[in-house]
């Protein structure tokens, strides 16, 4: 039976695929396991938390994790939701969240979301959900409860500023839309601004369709704004990046743990080529793909970065699919800009560093979430802050506006 259930996890097969190559320590180290599991079975105390398929799965998420923090194994709701992440369409009740201080809170409530209709503010701690105590579970495992089939009712107890007793919430899910590319608008005369939330499937299509709105609307120059972007798909990256490089242009290259594992992504582009002045915005949020726009564009001259170091996240993760709907997120190599620098726990640094606090940075990225309330006194009423100033963004203008009297002249 044990036996039985190791097959069914694939760990006996992986380490007889690996074995039938030579690797004869991998199968030592499946049967040692082996050995740990028959005797937790036989002797634990509580013989309800000794099931062999929990305990495997357990197991390979603790050897994943051990690796890096980025390496993971995704049981299905898990890898439902990622893939969800990917195609940026899932049920749910638009909300923004984080964790801080041992509890997931709301960041935000996004605009016309059953969230928002349901009174969730800013600063709600999230106690439960349909009545299950959220306490000491992941981020992941709160979005995975909170998320499901559009059209289902689900309750939510939350501890609320001011309030004694928690607040319980009923909203209906529905099909949230998460757009990759938001606040498209031309901020000065002839400069335009943009940014992207997040490096999925739909990233470039959007990025191009906005940047075709701005130029309609008299842009000449452009900000991109990723800050406090933790990524995405390399692919998306490359396809943003690629308006930017001429066919051919190497963008950016990844290398694995051998040699022959370098892969080097050079730009397909067979349309018009971006040339006008572009300050990209990062800041220690701006991890991952983010910094592979960031630093690709800085390496080549091609745009002038503007803000704090971002993240240091130079690694690129594989997401291989399991049985049973399950998946390994795991960490197969590293990026590097197209001279050869890495980014990896060292950061892009900007060409101008304008340091903001942390409390400015959550205000501002607040700011530019509810871009719908755009009556100051209506924000501090709902948010509880005066909107602040902008201070890396009107940087990123005073450049631009120098790039563009430069080439006036």
């Amino acid at each position: 039976m044990i036996v039985g259930s190791l097959l069914a996890m694939g760990l006996l097969y992986f380490a007889e695929m690996v074995g039938s190559l030579g690797d004869r320590e991998a199968a030592r180290s499946a049967n040692y396991y082996q050995e740990v599991l028959e005797m937790v079975q036989e002797r634990y105390v509580d013989p309800e938390k000794i099931e062999s398929d929990e305990l495997t799965r357990e197991a390979l998420k603790g050897m994943l994790r051990s690796l890096d923090p980025y390496s993971d194994f995704m049981r299905a709701p898990d890898y439902d939701s990622l893939q969800e992440d990917i195609d940026s369409k899932f049920g749910g009740i638009g909300v923004q969240i984080e964790f801080r201080d041992g509890y997931v809170v709301v960041i935000a409530p996004m605009a016309g979301t059953p969230g928002e209709a349901a009174g969730i503010l800013r600063g709600d701690r999230v106690l439960a959900v349909d009545g299950e105590s959220m306490e000491g579970f992941s981020i992941n495992q709160v979005v995975s409860r909170l998320r499901g089939d559009p059209g289902e009712a689900v309750e939510i107890s939350l501890d609320r500023a001011g309030e004694d007793e928690p607040v319980d919430i009923t909203v209906v899910r529905e099909a949230i839309k998460v757009d990759s590319v938001t606040n498209v608008e031309i901020i000065e005369p002839s400069i335009g601004y943009l940014r992207i939330a997040q490096f999925s499937g739909p990233t470039s299509r959007e990025l191009t369709s906005a940047v075709n709105d701005l130029r309609a609307q008299g842009m000449t120059s452009l900000v991109i704004d990723v800050r406090n972007n933790p990524g995405g798909l390399l692919s998306a990256a490359k396809e943003v990046l690629e308006p930017f490089f001429a066919q051919g242009e190497l963008m950016v290259y990844t290398e694995g743990r051998n040699e022959f594992d370098r892969r080097e992504y050079r730009s397909a582009n067979d349309g018009e080529l971006w040339k006008f002045p572009v300050v990209v915005l990062i800041n220690g949020g701006s991890a991952s793909a983010s910094e592979i726009l960031a630093g690709a564009l800085k390496d080549t001259g091609k745009a002038w970065i503007i803000g704090e170091t971002s993240f240091g996240k130079g690694s690129v993760q594989s997401v291989i699919g399991l049985r049973n709907g399950e998946g390994l997120r795991l960490t197969t190599g590293r990026y590097f800009t197209p001279s050869g620098v890495t980014v990896n726990e060292v950061g892009v640094s900007p060409d101008s560093e304008i340091i903001m606090t942390p409390e400015d940075d959550l205000n501002v990225a607040l700011q530019r979430n509810r871009p719908d309330i755009s009556d100051p006194a209506e924000f501090e009423e709902r948010f509880g802050f005066a909107p602040v100033e902008d201070v890396q963004l009107q940087a990123a203008v005073a450049h631009l506006r120098g790039d563009e009297e430069s080439t006036e002249e």
